[in-house]
C-alpha cells in the first residue's frame, strides 16, 4: 500500500515521522510530503521517504527571514497545485495538517464517496490534531474542509463526540485512533545534558513544558505554586505570547521558578523528562497535547486539567491526576499530594509506561491506521 503523509507546513514533526516509521514497519510503502523544519533536527527517517515539496524558497530564505510570512504565502497555491498532482500515485493520502483551511478545501479533490466522484484520486484522511473550531465561520470552514475527506482520525473519544455533535460530521467516517507515545526520544544516541545551573538543582521538580501560549493556562499553575513548598517549578519552551504576565507571578515565588523560554531540540528534551518528579498540564482548554504523550514514553506521573481527551488519559489508562480547569487551590493540592507519596508517583508512572507500550504504542497505532486505510479502498 502506498501511503501519503502530508504535513505541508511541518508542524508536527516527531508526530509525522513517528507514524511514518511505524506504517513502513507494518509494511506500507510510505512517503512524508512535508516542508523542511527550520527550528531544528527533526528525527531521521526510517523505512519511509520524505520529500519536502512545500515552501521550498520561503525555507531557503530562513527562520529570520523579513516577510517569510509572505513569501510562503505566495508559493502556497502553486505547492498545492503541485501536489495535488503528486498525489495520484499515492493508493491512500491522510494529511496531518492544511495550512490553510479557509482556502485549501477548494483546492483538495473531492471526496470519493461524493455522487461528484473523486475521479480515481484516492481516498483522503485528516487528523484532527486540534479542538475542533468554534463558531459560525469556524465550523463553516471546518465542515467545507471535512467534506473534501473520506474518513478523520481523532485522537480522543471528546474529538469524536465534538466532531458529530458540533461539526454534525458522519459518524461512520470518524474513527478514534490515539496519539502515540513520543518513544523514540527515549533512546536518542546523542542526548544532552541540562544546563549546568538546572542540573544543580537538589530537590524535587516539577516540570511544564511546551509552548507558551495562553490557553496553557501557566498563569494557574504559577498561581497554584505559591502553596507549593519544596520543589522548584520549570516553565520550559517557546513562547508564543508575552512572558511578561508569567514573570510577575513568578516573582512572588522568590527562587524556586525557573523559565527557559526557548525551543528545545529533541536532543536536550529527554534530561528535563528524566529530572522531573511530575509532569503537569494545566490547559484551560485541548483537545491533545504531543508533552503529554512525551510524559507517558518516560513514564512521569501527570496531572493533567480535566480538558478535552485529558480525562480518558486518567479515568481509562489511570496514568494521570486531573484537576478542574482555573482551579488553583487544586491544582496546588494534586502537586502537593503527589510530592508528598512517593508510593502513588510510582503507581502513575507504572500505569504511564504501561499505556506507552500498550494503546500509545506506534506498531498499534499503525495496525489500527492500515485497517482504516483498507476500509477505504
Amino acid at each position: 500500500m502506498r501511503v501519503q503523509i502530508v504535513d505541508p507546513s511541518a508542524y508536527t514533526p516527531p508526530y509525522d515521522r513517528s507514524l511514518c516509521a511505524a506504517l513502513a514497519r507494518s509494511g506500507a510503502d510510505v512517503e512524508l510530503v512535508t516542508s523542511r523544519f527550520l527550528y531544528g533536527p527533526v528525527p531521521p527517517a526510517h523505512g519511509y521517504r520524505v520529500t519536502e515539496a512545500f515552501y521550498r524558497r520561503s525555507a531557503a530564505r530562513g527562520l529570520d527571514a523579513p516577510a517569510r510570512r509572505a513569501f510562503k504565502l505566495a508559493e502556497h497555491f502553486g505547492d498545492m497545485a503541485r501536489y495535488r498532482r503528486h498525489s495520484v500515485s499515492a493508493d491512500v493520502v491522510h494529511y496531518q495538517w492544511v495550512t490553510m483551511p479557509a482556502l485549501d478545501w477548494a483546492l483538495l479533490p473531492p471526496r470519493r464517496g461524493n455522487a461528484a466522484g473523486g475521479g480515481g484520486r484516492p481516498p483522503q484522511v485528516i487528523t484532527f490534531h486540534e479542538r475542533p473550531a468554534r463558531g459560525r465561520l469556524g465550523v463553516a470552514r471546518e465542515r467545507r474542509l471535512l467534506s473534501r475527506m473520506d474518513a478523520v482520525v481523532a485522537h480522543s473519544e471528546h474529538a469524536e463526540r465534538r466532531l458529530r455533535d458540533e461539526l454534525q460530521f458522519d459518524p461512520a467516517r470518524i474513527h478514534v485512533i490515539p496519539h502515540g507515545a513520543l518513544d523514540y526520544l527515549t533512546r536518542l544516541p546523542d542526548e544532552r545534558p541540562l544546563p549546568p545551573d538546572l542540573a544543580r538543582v537538589e530537590g524535587p521538580v516539577v516540570l511544564c513544558f511546551g509552548l507558551i501560549r495562553p490557553h496553557k493556562g501557566i498563569d494557574v499553575l504559577l498561581e497554584a505554586f505559591r502553596s507549593v513548598a519544596g520543589a522548584e517549578l520549570w516553565i520550559v519552551g517557546m513562547p508564543r505570547m508575552s512572558l511578561d504576565p508569567l514573570r510577575e507571578l513568578a516573582a512572588r515565588i522568590p527562587d524556586r521558578v525557573r523559565i527557559v523560554p526557548r525551543f528545545i531540540s529533541d536532543a536536550e528534551v529527554p534530561a528535563y523528562f528524566r529530572r522531573a518528579e511530575l509532569v503537569v498540564l494545566p490547559h484551560l482548554e485541548a483537545e491533545q497535547s504531543g508533552v503529554l504523550n512525551i510524559a507517558l514514553a518516560f513514564g512521569k506521573p501527570l496531572v493533567l486539567s480535566a480538558v478535552g481527551g485529558f480525562p480518558e488519559v486518567a479515568e481509562r489508562d489511570h496514568a494521570a491526576r486531573l484537576v478542574p480547569p482555573r482551579d488553583p487551590a487544586a491544582l496546588a493540592a494534586a502537586i502537593n499530594g503527589l510530592l508528598e507519596d512517593d508510593a502513588e508517583r510510582g503507581r502513575l508512572a507504572d500505569a504511564a509506561a504501561k499505556a506507552a507500550a500498550g494503546p500509545y504504542s506506534w506498531d498499534e497505532i499503525a495496525v489500527r491506521t492500515i485497517d482504516l486505510y483498507r476500509s477505504l479502498n
